[in-house]
């Protein structure tokens, strides 16, 4: 069991960065409330399709900025769209990077757009490193027998 502990300790501590590095806010904890015995594959599922979603989103961003005549409009739609995902899982990080590109969007200035895009991809690709080393981590008490201590 000391081994399952040292797995519980190593979630508390990655946890805590997570939020301290901003990474994650306080939406995160409040999906994992929501989790429970009746779902608990609730995070996992959420997490799960808000990987989906960018991974469109962010694909569809790349493309709408590559036209010759770019629709800011249509791109400050994804961008919404992208923010808003973000904002509900709490990945706080790729948050505030759409809330730049949208402004960008505004501006109709693609120069700005296709550098805050990489920054955006930047943001979101890292937060989902360490979502899922989060859910690896929880899986392997899980695994070895323990309980997953709900971070606050």
């Amino acid at each position: 069991m000391e081994f399952v502990g040292q797995l519980q300790r190593q979630l508390v501590q990655f946890s805590h960065s997570l939020f301290v590095e901003g990474f994650l806010d306080e939406q995160f904890q409040q999906l994992q409330k929501l989790q429970d015995e009746s779902n608990p594959d609730f995070v996992l599922e959420v997490v799960s399709l808000f990987f989906e979603d960018s991974e469109k989103l962010l694909n569809n961003l790349s493309i709408a900025l590559q036209q010759q005549i770019v629709d800011f409009k249509l791109v400050d739609s994804y961008v919404h769209q992208f923010k808003g995902s973000s904002s509900s899982i709490g990945a706080q990080r790729v948050k505030n990077m759409c809330v730049h590109l949208r402004s960008f969007c505004e501006e109709k200035n693609l120069e700005r757009c296709l550098m805050c895009l990489q920054q955006v991809k930047h943001e979101y690709y890292v937060v989902k490193n360490k979502l899922e080393t989060l859910l690896r981590l929880e899986r392997q008490i899980v695994e070895a027998g323990g309980t997953v201590p709900f971070i606050a």
